[in-house]
């Protein structure tokens, strides 16, 4: 059915998008994964038969369902299933170490847990002394003595369930990447997932109005919002989605080749790595018609080879989260001309969203001025799961949300990242910005990557070192890039030491922990001074 033909439609959980689809197009192709395809109408089938196998294991609304595998069907019909009898998913990081897995799945009080056969062991490990795990179900492979998802939902009816969500019930719960404590689980609702792309429909938004015909790349991992929003962008258009197990460049460009993939979202480590490849030269990228990148800064260089080699396509889209993913864009206009200053924007408010930057108060400043980002908008988290103290500090009573960056924006309402508040170093009584060092020392011919941070100073309070990644044969030369950096930036900015590694640590968000960095530094200081 045209898009245009559903303007007025309103549904109020995905899994009523999901089974309209199935009704109008049944025989559509709603996911496709390592060979394998399920239609709209059996996938909508599938999910009511999961939805009655929870209800059967004593599943209820409200209840959790833990997920800890690689992205997959099965993911998303437990998803579409949980959420027909009011439960909540709750994907777990993979990546993440044993303690880290035991305390999501203890903090997030899940009964079930669904789980891939590469994780038998973390499983086992993590589940000790986590009481309220009464079912291990496999969701592909071979894991003695479990049941697998396919058991799992055998026998069950196809009807829907008598449950019906509403708007505002909480749908899935993501865990925060923890680049500084404990993960905290961020509650999201039907809302937050639906109703920004009704508004952008109703708006006519280029980017943000797929269409039945498109094709996604779905790499991004499902435990991260970039994954299942991603999903859901294309369960709610109508669309097939290509599922990527992980990140891989090779499958990457066989299924965008392959599939005629249309639609794709990349952080900008993984697009720096097709970029990287030689295949990007001579891949066929005839059929994609939108780049979607965010999730941590992309470099000028990096972005302008992109845009040269895949067309005027790309979207930067800004979010956390706590937003559901994108509250800001910069469309695919504003990335023209490739000096266009605003590029180094991450975009202004779409559609159902406001940003403002307030001082340290949390008043509102005047444009240019720098201060903290603040975000309202329709996909806004309801809340972080039991922690009420943890939310009020970021989510005020109207609504507004704290996102922990400092920003300025501009007349236009474009907003300028300068970098995490809780990151920018304090040098001699100057407030300096790590990201506004590292994109100045970004385009020096010999760096590959760079990340900025504080360290310990006797007469500074801190003094600023680069950590960088020399492209491949460069010699490490800090003279030559103290004087390509004080060519762009403010003396007291440029770096006073210098430290070059193989590699940056990263996130599964492929943000650079520059945490990991300070640590490093100050302990070595510490071990100096004593």
């Amino acid at each position: 059915m045209a898009e245009t033909s559903r303007a007025d439609v309103r549904h109020y959980s995905i899994g009523d998008v999901v089974a309209e689809h199935a009704r109008l197009r049944p025989d559509a192709i709603v996911f496709r994964f390592e060979g394998a395809s399920i239609s709209y109408a059996a996938f909508d089938r599938e999910a009511n038969r999961i939805a009655h196998a929870l209800d059967a294991a004593g599943v209820t609304a409200g209840s959790r369902i833990a997920y800890l595998g690689k992205n997959s069907i099965a993911y998303f019909a437990l998803l579409i299933g949980a959420s027909r009898i009011g439960a909540v998913m709750a994907p777990v990081n993979w990546r993440l170490a044993v303690p880290e897995v035991a305390h999501i799945l203890r903090d997030s009080e899940a009964s079930i847990l669904f789980v891939g056969s590469d994780f038998e062991a973390v499983v086992k490990a993590a589940t000790v002394g986590t009481p309220r795990i009464g079912k291990i179900v496999a969701v592909e492979g071979d894991i003695a003595g479990l049941d697998t998802l396919a058991s799992f939902g055998a026998g069950h009816s196809e009807a829907p369930p008598v449950h019906r969500a509403r708007f505002d019930d909480p749908l899935i719960q993501l865990y925060t990447s923890g680049t500084t404590g404990l993960p905290k689980g961020v509650v999201l609702s039907h809302r937050a997932l639906l109703q920004q792309r009704y508004d952008l429909r109703g708006a006519g938004v280029g980017w943000g109005c797929w269409h039945p015909g498109d094709v996604s790349l779905l790499a991004m991992p499902v435990f991260h919002v970039s994954g299942t929003g991603w999903g859901n962008y294309g369960m709610f258009a109508g669309a097939t989605s290509v599922i990527v197990r992980e990140f891989d460049p090779s499958k990457v460009f066989d299924l965008i080749e392959s599939h005629k993939v249309s639609q794709l979202f990349l952080v900008p480590a993984a697009l720096k790595i097709l970029m990287d490849d030689p295949r990007s030269a001579t891949a066929d990228f005839s059929h994609v018609r939108g780049i979607g990148y965010g999730s941590s800064p992309i470099s000028a260089d990096l972005l302008r080879s992109a845009i040269d080699r895949f067309g005027p396509i790309f979207v930067q889209h800004y979010g956390l989260t706590e937003t559901t993913g994108s509250v800001l864009a910069l469309d695919i206009a504003d990335h023209e001309p490739l000096d266009n200053p605003r590029l180094r924007s991450c975009g202004r408010a779409i559609v159902g969203s406001e940003a403002r930057i307030v001082d340290s108060a949390g008043e509102p400043v005047a444009a240019g001025i720098p201060g903290e980002i603040q975000i309202r908008s329709s996909s806004t988290m309801l809340h972080y799961w039991k922690q009420p103290d943890a939310t009020a500090k970021v989510l005020s009573k109207d609504g507004w949300l704290s996102t922990g960056d400092a920003a300025w924006m501009d007349e236009g309402g474009y907003v300028f990242i300068l970098d995490r508040i809780k990151d920018m170093i304090i040098s001699g009584g100057e407030n300096v910005y790590p990201m506004e060092v590292e994109n100045a020392i970004q385009g020096h011919p010999s760096v590959d990557e760079v990340a900025v941070i504080g360290v310990p100073d006797d007469r500074w309070g801190e003094a600023i070192r680069a950590v960088v990644v020399l492209r491949a044969e460069a010699e490490a030369d800090p003279a030559s890039i103290t004087r390509w950096a004080r060519e762009r930036i403010a003396g007291y900015k440029v770096p006073k030491s210098y430290d070059f590694v193989a590699a940056l640590p990263r996130n599964s968000a492929g943000k650079i922990l520059r945490r990991e960095l300070r640590a490093s530094a100050w302990a070595q200081h510490d071990r100096q001074v004593n």
